[in-house]
């Protein structure tokens, strides 16, 4: 008999996630992870300061509380609480303008004057059906259970969103959908980079875009905890470097990008396989400033100040110019800087009166450059003074976010590049992305579908491949 169900290599969200699918099965789970705490991208450290707490990677989760699987855990049994900011997101123009995401589609698109019909056209109906469509877009590529509603979505999601944002007229309307499709780290040209920006505008009307009191870290520990009462354990500091290191089990599903799977389990897996997962691509990577701040980010805009996210990064022009640097291999001189003010909510995350900022830009993958000049540049555009208000600053190039975590290649946090191509192919192509040939093991990350974000669908969704495939 062997000595486990499962045993999950890497303790992410989609780790966690298929250790507890599997775990409600009845199977025996072991998660091993090679850092001193469980949760891969969902850390929280002092980073900076004592009392000031830095999330490391994910900051602001939208896709979290949306997810279908996170939802029906009850993770709130487990010490998870989701605090909402007054307003999920704020990008800031000159002048003092902003174009605000808020909870409500109608006062959102109040807020974009002329541009108030075709925000309410393009997401009206699909935040009314938002809860039809999660299932969808979190699963593999299949036929939809909702396919009108897949339909309304997708009809926009595939387009570049260059040319979806030419439905607005007003800088806000066009800033705000350029700052979201961003997310996707592709230059806004390209097919597909609407599907981001649509989801997460979406996603602000239907469930918010909260934060994870006390920090993310709260997430995992929640997981970890929910699976603690399945019967799971995980074990952290064990560095897994070969098959034959592990337990012996039925399954073995990694939390990992490709080339780390490959690297541990190359011998068990055809040649043929492991060239093709060679070829999978990871894009642009970070560069990430964690700071201590003596008070609040004295943005020129009031809404900015109420804001849980901010995209600083001016208009439309000045968002395409600045991911198309990072994609073709330059350093943008005006990045666009995604920001997270978690303090403005959560006043757990630093001292009385003190804050905490979180921000990062993209930058040509395996970037060395220190960019902490121009990112603080353009924060001072929208707030004047801001440098005044920094009592510390951590920073991460690409190099030292791979060393932070084996899984970010190149300083790619989101798993692998989500072009056209590797949207459909994700991670190669086949009609069950998270199964290899060989009958034991698996892929469960961010690198299948799909792809980033802290939901565990991808986790969930590896577990459903492995119930089908082995049977207990």
């Amino acid at each position: 008999m062997p000595d486990f169900d499962a045993v999950i290599i890497g303790s992410g969200p989609n780790g966690l996630a298929a250790a507890i699918a599997l775990a409600q099965q009845g199977w025996k789970t072991l998660v091993v992870e090679a850092s001193d705490t469980p949760g891969g991208g969902m850390r929280t450290k002092e980073l900076t300061l004592p009392g000031f707490h830095h999330d490391v990677c994910s900051a602001v989760h939208p896709t979290g509380v949306a997810s279908p699987f996170f939802q029906s855990l009850k993770l709130e049994e487990h010490g998870l609480r989701w605090v909402h900011p007054a307003v999920p997101l704020a990008h800031p123009l000159n002048d003092g303008r902003a174009a605000v995401l808020r909870r409500s589609v109608d006062d959102t698109a109040d807020g974009l004057g002329r541009d108030s019909v075709a925000y309410r056209l393009l997401f009206d109906w699909i935040t009314e059906h938002a809860s039809e469509l999660y299932p969808d877009i979190f699963s593999p590529l299949n036929l939809p259970k909702h396919p009108l509603a897949m339909m309304r979505f997708g009809t926009a999601a595939m387009l570049p969103a260059a040319l979806l944002a030419q439905l607005f007229r007003t800088d806000e309307a066009r800033a705000l959908l350029a700052g979201n499709a961003a997310h996707s780290v592709l230059p806004l040209e390209h097919l597909f980079t609407s599907a981001v920006a649509v989801m997460l505008q979406m996603s602000a009307h239907a469930v918010g875009w909260p934060v994870a009191q006390g920090g993310s870290q709260s997430i995992a520990n929640a997981l970890v905890s929910k699976l603690q009462t399945l019967g799971g354990e995980v074990r952290c500091g064990w560095q897994v470097r070969a098959m034959k290191e592990l337990p012996s089990a039925r399954a073995y599903l990694f939390d990992t990008s490709p080339r780390v799977m490959t690297s541990i389990a190359n011998e068990a897996l055809p040649a043929s396989y492991v060239n093709r997962l060679h070829r999978y691509q990871h894009g642009p990577g970070v560069f990430k400033i964690d700071y201590a701040l003596n008070g609040p980010v004295p943005w020129l805009n009031a809404a900015c100040r109420q804001a849980g996210t901010v995209h600083v990064g001016g208009t439309l022009e000045e968002v395409r110019a600045s991911e198309l640097d990072a994609y073709e291999g330059r350093h943008s001189e005006r990045p666009f800087v995604l920001v997270a003010q978690q303090s403005v909510c959560d006043a757990t995350r630093a001292p009385d009166g003190k804050h905490t900022l979180w921000a990062y830009c993209h930058v040509p993958a395996g970037s060395t450059v220190d960019t902490t000049a121009v990112i603080e540049a353009q924060i001072e555009r929208y707030a004047p003074g801001f440098r005044d208000t920094i009592l510390a600053r951590h920073s991460m190039n690409c190099a030292q976010m791979e060393r932070y975590n084996a899984n970010y290649i190149g300083g790619d946090v989101v798993g692998g590049m989500a072009n056209w191509k590797q949207v459909m192919t994700r991670p190669v192509v086949s009609l069950c992305p998270y199964a290899t040939p060989k009958k034991a093991v698996f892929l469960c990350s961010a690198s299948t579908p799909p792809a980033g974000g802290v939901h565990g669908m991808c986790g969930w969704n590896a577990a459903q491949a492995v119930l089908k495939r082995i049977k207990r």
